[in-house]
């Protein structure tokens, strides 16, 4: 095979790889949407199922890839107490968010967090770069702000603090030098939080058929393979790259929701969509930029 076609071939992986992760991760949000809007299930119950099948997933990964797994090293809990916030703070707010709108409150307040840190760090931002974080958080803070069309406040700010979690999350695991053994084990960690999240709502418990095969899915394809092919993926792309491709996954969820749940994209969904996810963009942009001098 020649080094063109190689290339080609390389590249044409690369896009595979990473248009199934981007749909993976947009999938979650209409999975939970999905299960909970037709009370399938409740969303302890299904935040439980999804993380035990997630952690099951990726166990059999784990164990059957032909990579060795390095050294596992000392025992964080932060991840996995991050990971148990991200997922429960999640199906609760989908209790009353459309699956757009819980997606695009989620990716925006997980960019802000991983930016704030870096600015925390000590990070440099540009005119533009801070032209964009503004606009990103205003565009957040417009979606959420009183009106006839804004979201449920309640679900806001579940699904924001659940975009927190998952920015912390992510920067805590900058630098793992196994990063799919170490979301298996954060998976793990997480299910004994989760179960006993389920028993404080065991009152409520209410689990079909239907809603529990969503959560499985939710957990061992969209999240668990959803991880592996993400991760996959992640080696033939840049980190700018990878942080530019993930702002599809709003819109997917959106379209995904017009499509599947019959939900409405309005004009302030709209409206800040173009806000946030261009303002990121600028972010992005002049980093990927600085980058390169």
């Amino acid at each position: 095979m020649s080094e063109e076609a190689h290339d080609g071939r390389s590249t044409l992986q690369a896009v595979a790889l990473t248009a199934a992760a981007m749909l993976a991760f947009a999938a979650n949000s209409l999975l939970c949407r999905l299960a909970l809007q037709h009370g399938g299930i409740d969303p302890a119950s299904f935040g439980c199922i999804r993380l035990v099948s997630g952690a099951i997933m990726l166990a059999l990964v784990v164990r059957f890839r032909v990579q060795p797994p390095p050294s596992a090293g000392r025992t964080d809990w932060l991840p996995a107490v991050m990971l148990f916030a991200y997922v429960a703070f999640f199906s609760f707010a989908y209790l009353s968010l459309s699956a757009g709108t819980g997606a695009l409150i989620l990716f925006g307040a997980v960019q802000l967090t991983m930016l704030g840190a870096g600015l925390g760090s000590g990070e440099r931002f540009g005119p533009i770069a801070w032209l964009g974080f503004v606009l990103a958080a205003g565009g957040l803070v417009y979606l959420v702000s009183p009106g006839i069309a804004a979201p449920p406040l309640l679900g806001a700010v579940l699904m924001a603090i659940a975009g927190v979690a998952w920015g912390v999350y992510s920067l805590r695991g900058r630098g793992v030098a196994d990063p799919l053994a170490a979301t298996g084990r954060n998976f793990m960690r997480a299910v004994p939080l989760a179960m006993a999240l389920s028993l404080v709502f065991l009152a409520r418990a209410d689990v079909d058929a239907a809603g529990a095969a969503l959560a499985v899915a939710s957990g061992a394809l969209t999240s668990g393979l959803g991880y592996v092919v993400w991760y996959a993926a992640l080696a033939r792309l840049s980190a700018m790259q990878a942080a530019t491709v993930q702002l599809s996954v709003p819109l997917l969820a959106a379209f995904g929701g017009v499509l599947l749940l019959s939900e409405a994209i309005t004009p302030r969904l709209a409206a800040a969509s173009v806000a946030i996810l261009g303002g990121i963009a600028l972010v992005l942009s002049q980093k990927s930029r600085n980058a390169r001098r």
